[in-house]
C-alpha cells in the first residue's frame, strides 16, 4: 500500500565560491553564513582566497589559480573586501577578478533602508546605477609622455557600450521600471562619451516600453542631490559610474551599507562596496549589513527571491527596532553590539517574519535581479561604413621653451616635399599656430597635425609619414602618433580649441 507520508523536498543547494577576504572580511563573512544557515538558504559554500593573503603568499595577481578554477566551475562568487598590500603585490585583485571573467556590468541598487535615517529619508529613493565595468580609463593604459606630462587612454567600444546598455534595459524591464537615463559627458568628449550615448540610444530603440533619456554627468550629480527620487535606472561609463554610485550610496546611509554585483556572461560576483577596514579587524566592530545585502543580491540572482525577501524582512526588523546595532549605527543611542551579536539578532528575527506578508514571487525580481546575465545585444560588433580614409596624422613631440612661430616654420619646412602639410600646432589641446595670439601657458608637450595635401595621391602613404616622423624625430623627441580617420565623410578625431 502506498505511503501517505508527505516528505519535505529539500531545495537543491547552489555552489557559491566564498572569498572571506581581508581585514574585517572573515568576520562579516561568518555573520552572513550564520544568517544564511538560520534561514536555510540553499547555498553550498566553496571557500577560496584572494587579495592580501594571496599577495602575501607570492601570488602576483592576488588571485590564485585554484580560486580562478573554482569560479570557472561555480560561476558565482560572494566576495568580502580585499586589500592590495603596500610594498608587495600588483594591481587590485578586485579588478583582476572582474577583468578575468569579463564582469562588464556593475549593478548598484540605491534604496532607503528601514531604520536608517539620513537627510534624504522619506524621499522615496529607489534607483539602480548600472556602471560599465571593464573599459574607459579603467583599462589602465597610461604613459608619461614627458617628465611633466602624463597620458591616459580612454577606451570606449561600441560592443562594450551595447552590452552595458542591454543590461540596463533588461534590468528595467524585469523590475517594471519605466525609464533608463544615459549619463555621459558627450558635450565635451564627443567621440568616446558620444559613442556611449549614441549606442545606449540605439539599444533603447528596441525597448519601446521603456523611456530613454540622457543627462550630462555633472547635471546628474546635481540631480542626485536635489531630486534623487527622480532617477530610476541610470547607465553610465566606468569612471562616471564609479563616482556617482558612491555619491548615491551616501544618500541612503553610506558605503558601509551598500552592496553591488559585478556581472558578466560567464560569472557573477557579489560584494560589499566598503573596504577591508584593517584598523578595526578582529575586534568584532564591523557592520555586516552591506555584505548581507550582497548575499541577498546573490539569492535573487539564483531565483531564490523568497528566501531573500525573508532575510531582508528580518534585517528590516532588526534595524527598525534599533535594540541591537553595531557601533556605526548605535552612535550612543544604545550599547553597541558586536558583529556576531547583530547577526544573531537578524537570525532570531527570521522567526518573526510573517510568510504571508512576503511579496509573491513569480520570477527573479527586485533591484538585485539586475545580476541576471544580459543576453548578447542585438547590435553588430562593428558598424558597416561605405568609405573610410586616413587623411593625415597627429604627431606628439617634446620641445622645451619653443617659440610657436619659429616652431611652426621649422615643422612646415620639414614637411616640404612630402604628401603631408602641417595644418597647425597645438599645446594642451589649444591651437597655438597659426592663428590669433594665445595666452595659453605652454608646456614642452606639442601636437603637430599633418593632413594630406590637396595635390597628393589618395590614401595614406605610410612610408612618407614614417619619413616625416623621422625628420621631426631627428630634431625633437616624439612620443606618440595617431592616424586621422574619416568614415563616410565624418571626422573620427577631435579638433583643438581654436582650430580653424
Amino acid at each position: 500500500m502506498p505511503s501517505t507520508t508527505t516528505e519535505t523536498v529539500k531545495p537543491v543547494a547552489h555552489e557559491v565560491v566564498l572569498i572571506e577576504g581581508d581585514g574585517i572580511g572573515p568576520e562579516i563573512a561568518a555573520a552572513v553564513r550564520l544568517i544564511f544557515e538560520a534561514a536555510a538558504a540553499p547555498v553550498r559554500w566553496t571557500p577560496a582566497i584572494a587579495g592580501g593573503r594571496a599577495f602575501g603568499a607570492g601570488v602576483a595577481t592576488g588571485v590564485p589559480a585554484e580560486t580562478v578554477d573554482a569560479i570557472e566551475r561555480a560561476r558565482l562568487v560572494l566576495k568580502a573586501p580585499l586589500e592590495t598590500p603596500v610594498g608587495h603585490g600588483g594591481k587590485s585583485a578586485n579588478v583582476t577578478l572582474r577583468k578575468l571573467f569579463e564582469m562588464y556590468a556593475n549593478i548598484r541598487p540605491v534604496k532607503e533602508l528601514a531604520g536608517i535615517t539620513t537627510p534624504f529619508s522619506g524621499r522615496g529613493i529607489d534607483m539602480v546605477i548600472v556602471r560599465e565595468n571593464v573599459e574607459d580609463l579603467y583599462a589602465g593604459i597610461e604613459h608619461m609622455q614627458t617628465p611633466d606630462t602624463a597620458q591616459a587612454l580612454k577606451l570606449i567600444t561600441r560592443r562594450g557600450s551595447a552590452k552595458i546598455a542591454r543590461a540596463a534595459y533588461e534590468l528595467a524591464r524585469r523590475e517594471g521600471r519605466s525609464r533608463v537615463t544615459a549619463v555621459h559627458k558627450a558635450n565635451i568628449l564627443k567621440l568616446t562619451e558620444g559613442l556611449f550615448k549614441r549606442t545606449v540610444e540605439a539599444v533603447g530603440a528596441g525597448y519601446p516600453d521603456i523611456t530613454t533619456d540622457h543627462m550630462i554627468v555633472d547635471a546628474c550629480a546635481h540631480k542626485l542631490v536635489v531630486a534623487p527620487e527622480q532617477i530610476d535606472v541610470a547607465v553610465m561609463t566606468n569612471m562616471n559610474g564609479d563616482i556617482l554610485s558612491d555619491l548615491a550610496a551616501g544618500l541612503v546611509g553610506g558605503l558601509g551599507l551598500a552592496a553591488s554585483a559585478n556581472v558578466g556572461d560567464h560569472a557573477a560576483m557579489f560584494e560589499a562596496v566598503h573596504g577591508s577596514a584593517p584598523d578595526i579587524a578582529g575586534r568584532g566592530l564591523a557592520n555586516p549589513t552591506a555584505f548581507l545585502q550582497a548575499g541577498l543580491m546573490l539569492l535573487r540572482h539564483l531565483g531564490e527571491a523568497r528566501a531573500a525577501a525573508r532575510i531582508e524582512a528580518a534585517l528590516a526588523l532588526t534595524l527598525s527596532e534599533g535594540r541591537v546595532l553595531t557601533g556605526d549605527l548605535a552612535r550612543g543611542k544604545v550599547e553597541a553590539a558586536s558583529t556576531m551579536a547583530f547577526a544573531e539578532a537578524v537570525a532570531a528575527n527570521l522567526e518573526r517574519v510573517d510568510p504571508a506578508a512576503l511579496p509573491e514571487v513569480t520570477a527573479p525580481a527586485g533591484a538585485d535581479a539586475a545580476a541576471v546575465q544580459a543576453p548578447t545585444p542585438a547590435l553588430p560588433d562593428r558598424i558597416t561604413v561605405t568609405t573610410r580614409d586616413d587623411v593625415g596624422f597627429d604627431l606628439f613631440f617634446e620641445v622645451e621653451n619653443a617659440d610657436p612661430a619659429e616652431l611652426g616654420a621649422e615643422i612646415t619646412a620639414l614637411a616640404e616635399g612630402s604628401p603631408f602639410r602641417l595644418k597647425h600646432l597645438s599645446n594642451r589641446g589649444t591651437a597655438i599656430w597659426p592663428g590669433a595670439v594665445s595666452r595659453t601657458e605652454l608646456t614642452p608637450h606639442w601636437r603637430a597635425r599633418f593632413v594630406r595635401r590637396a595635390d597628393a595621391a589618395a590614401g595614406f602613404d605610410d612610408a612618407a609619414a614614417l619619413a616625416l616622423i623621422g625628420k621631426v624625430g631627428a630634431r625633437h623627441r616624439w612620443m606618440h602618433v595617431e592616424k586621422l580617420l574619416v568614415t563616410d565623410g565624418a571626422d573620427g578625431f577631435s579638433r583643438d580649441q581654436g582650430e580653424a
